[in-house]
């Protein structure tokens, strides 16, 4: 069995289900539940249009990495992703007797947060950054999905001004964990998308190195993941305190869906996180 583990990260096979953890937040595991759900025999697709097949199955796959770590899928909520930088606060629980994936409130909407527990907030990507937050001092979370139209509209700093503004959060104390995602080595982009990076973060520090030319080609490689983590610290994170898995989603394709990679049948994987019932916790 290929393992994923290295110094940040824990690959975990229940049967057929695999996640990914990070060592960092297993650290407040009294605390929060979290994963990356892995495997090309697994898909988190829960949109109804593509069939009642695949979100029935999606249903089963949710149920199972939930199980696995033990949280009721029931209590996910997600939002309905549209690549904008839309956060917006969880709090009140799923009142259905049954987990509902098309809830209106969240659509248009690219990242949640909410300090309640028994809330399990999820997002899912196929090469797109999946960003898991938490505050251990305010005890917040939140999950932000942040591709390159969430990178370049800084979703990721968005979501940390909101935990500032609705919790109060010191973003000194926010970790900031990243999942599998597409890496420089394979985000190559044409002259408009690389346009508009160059203008958007010009003023970042080094930003040559960040966007680069691909030799002979009209092509740029850009390295979304680096500026992601250069912006969080510029809102406010330690350098420490942002926690990068390193695996390139397109590199592992055999084990992390890709869009580059599948084309038009892609995959999801899928980030979860959800603070536990504890002493000092919001009840919901």
């Amino acid at each position: 069995m290929k393992n994923l583990s290295n110094e940040n990260i824990i690959h975990v096979k229940k049967g057929e289900t695999e996640y990914i953890q990070f060592r960092k937040l297993l650290e407040y595991g009294d605390i929060i539940n979290h994963a990356y759900g892995i495997g090309i025999n697994k898909n988190y697709r829960t949109t109804k249009s593509n069939g009642s097949e695949v979100y029935n199955k999606a249903i089963k796959d949710y149920e199972d990495l939930c199980t696995a770590i033990g949280i009721n899928y029931k209590d996910i909520i997600k939002p309905c992703q549209e690549h904008t930088n839309n956060i917006k606060e969880v709090i009140k629980k799923n009142n259905s007797d049954k987990v509902n994936f098309q809830q209106e409130e969240y659509k248009s909407t690219d990242g949640l947060i909410t300090n309640k527990e028994n809330i399990a907030l999820a997002t899912t990507n196929a090469d797109c950054i999946l960003l898991l937050l938490f505050d251990p001092i305010k005890k917040v979370i939140g999950n932000v999905h942040s591709g390159w139209r969430g990178t370049l509209q800084r979703i990721s700093v968005q979501a940390v001004e909101k935990m500032k503004k609705d919790y109060n959060c010191n973003p000194a104390d926010i970790i900031c964990c990243i999942c599998p995602s597409i890496r420089k080595c394979h985000f190559e982009v044409h002259a408009d998308v690389q346009e508009l990076y160059s203008k958007e973060f010009k003023k970042l520090n080094k930003i040559e190195e960040l966007i680069t030319v691909v030799p002979n080609e009209n092509k740029w490689k850009i390295d979304t993941v680096e500026i992601n983590k250069i912006i969080l610290i510029q809102a406010g994170l330690k350098k420490e305190n942002i926690i990068d898995c390193g695996i390139c989603s397109v590199c592992n394709s055999d084990l992390i869906h890709s869009f580059r990679v599948e084309k038009e049948n892609y995959g999801l994987g899928t980030a979860i996180i959800e603070l536990k019932n504890s002493n000092g916790g919001i009840k919901c």
